[in-house]
């Protein structure tokens, strides 16, 4: 089978197409037939040794992806060949074939699109950890989303929508912006044109909001925390601007503002069961169309490389899916 497959860290360079040996199911595991690969922020810093998790090389990257079940390992239950699944490998997604734990997968409805199954998982699943258990969003309560038309972006406009929060989405150009409306942004900012504080306070009759999905990082960081209303809460998700910002915490003091972080990956392994639960509550907003994953392009996998530098320079809107077998 083909695979995008990393040798050694370093610049995307490295990455090459190759033809390897069809993964095995092992206990637990199930091996997927990739129809779909949904490419995220971490796959591209992961190839370049710049992620907090490591994998042991070589390996593929991909987190999450569609497909159809090949074959079930040893006790696994509930699960058959042909069965329509999304699964969460971690690594291993830019491949034709991929292993999944059997734990990791869900049933994929049968008129979803393979593109947008692959792309619900990760994405979603990090901005309802934010917004719900992190950062415990009200109804009628004010967010706002950084970098909003971007992967996590986009799905925490929706989320905050679906929880019936005001949704500010800033972005850096009127495009991106355009698009968080579509998907029920109320208000928007352009913080490549506008200042951001100021914007924010402005539309929140100078209260500020009382949630930042922030990541992106950088200079905005600050200006999102100066915005928040009293005992706001700031969810710090990641720094796609390549800048981890250097905050003065009497900001904090000032307001009793929280400063939250957010680690999707490591709470599935501390909460197993609020993991569950969120992905039921995922799949039921999804099935009730309050959710629907932004897929705004579709590569094959030998454009996977440039598919990721063009991600990591902030070019892409919503979700980029690679479909192996294309």
């Amino acid at each position: 089978m083909k695979a995008l497959i990393c040798s050694e860290y370093g610049p995307l360079e490295n990455l090459s197409v190759q033809d390897v040996p069809s993964p095995q199911a092992g206990p637990g595991q199930v091996v997927v037939d990739v129809k779909a690969a949904a490419l995220n922020f971490p796959d591209a810093l992961m190839v370049q040794g710049l992620y907090q998790v490591k994998p042991p090389l070589p390996f593929s990257p991909g987190a999450e992806v569609a497909g159809l079940v090949k074959e079930i390992g040893d006790g696994v239950q509930g699960l058959k060949a042909g069965d329509r699944v999304i699964g969460f490998p971690g690594t291993g997604g830019f491949a034709e074939e991929c292993v999944v734990a059997a734990g990791k997968i869900m049933p994929l409805p049968e008129n979803t699109d393979f593109a947008a199954g692959a792309a619900l998982v990760l994405t979603y699943g990090t901005s309802l950890h934010a917004l719900q258990d992190c950062g415990r969003l009200q109804p009628g309560e004010t967010l706002l989303v950084l970098g909003a038309a971007g992967g996590v972006g986009t799905a925490a406009v929706e989320i905050g929508k679906a929880m019936g929060a005001r949704v500010i989405a800033a972005a850096s150009s009127d495009d991106k912006l355009a698009l968080c409306r579509r998907l029920g942004a109320d208000e928007t900012i352009n913080y490549a044109t506008e200042d951001l504080r100021r914007r924010t306070l402005a539309l929140t009759g100078e209260k500020g909001v009382d949630v930042v999905y922030d990541p992106v990082g950088g200079g905005y960081s600050e200006s999102a925390l100066r915005a928040t209303a009293w005992r706001g809460r700031m969810l710090i998700v990641g720094f796609a601007a390549g800048e981890i910002p250097k905050v003065p915490l009497n900001l904090a003091l000032l307001k009793e503002r929280q400063l939250l972080g957010v680690y999707w990956g490591d709470s599935v392994r501390h909460d197993p069961a609020g993991h569950v639960r969120n992905m039921k509550q995922l799949m039921a907003w999804f099935a009730e169309k309050k959710i629907n994953p932004v897929v705004s392009e579709r590569c094959p996998l030998a454009q996977a490389q440039e598919a990721m530098r063009r991600l990591l320079g902030r070019q892409v809107k919503g979700k980029l899916v690679v479909l192996p077998e294309e």
